[in-house]
Order: C-alpha cells, then structure tokens, then sequence
C-alpha cells in the first residue's frame, strides 16, 4: 500500500516536518518583536504549506507536485526573510527553510 513512499519522498516529509518546526520555534522567538521585515509571519505560512506538503506527499496526492513546488517557493521566501536576522533561531529556520525547498524541487516542483 505504501509503495510510493521512496526514500526521496520520505526524505521531503522530513524535510518539511523539520522546517515546519523550525518554524514554529522561530515564530514562538519572534512573535510580538519589531521586524523590518515579514519574519515572523512567513513562519507560519511556511510551516502551514509543509504540514500540507507533508500531508500531500504522504497520500501520494494527485497534486504533490504543485503542491511540492508551491512549498519550495514558500520555503524560499521565508529562508530570504529569517536569513536577514541574526539570532539563532532565525538562521535555523532559514537554513531548515532552504533543505526543505531543495528536498521539494526533487520531487519535480
């Protein structure tokens, strides 16, 4: 039954687990600070559209690979966005950002 998820699939549902909770930890740090920019509400956009990636991916939709490439280009918007600030948690978010977009582009988004 579970036949489709590959390693790279099961790869991409990580990755977006992962991200999802950087995200959510970023978002926890930064909700009520000042920002010049969309930080930290591209935090919980993007943690939304990988749960729902995740999702997608784990039922082997008929749409994962749009909804893999919309995700992608979520997860390198917020990636922009947490990268320009310096605490520790912004640049984990980014940088699990960026693994998840790479891992979505694989799945041919």
């Amino acid at each position: 039954m579970s036949h489709h998820l590959t390693e790279a699939v099961k790869a991409c549902i990580t990755a977006c687990d992962n991200c999802a909770t950087e995200c959510g930890n970023c978002f926890t740090h930064m909700v009520g600070k000042a920002s010049s920019n969309d930080c930290p509400g591209c935090c919980i956009e993007c943690a939304a559209m990988c749960r729902m990636c995740a999702d997608a991916m784990a039922r082997n939709s008929p749409f994962q690979k749009e909804i893999c490439a919309l995700c992608a280009k979520i997860c390198d918007w917020c990636a922009e966005q947490c990268d320009a600030h310096d605490m520790d948690h912004c640049k984990r978010c980014a940088e699990a950002c960026r693994r998840c977009a790479e891992a979505c582009r694989t799945m041919g988004g």
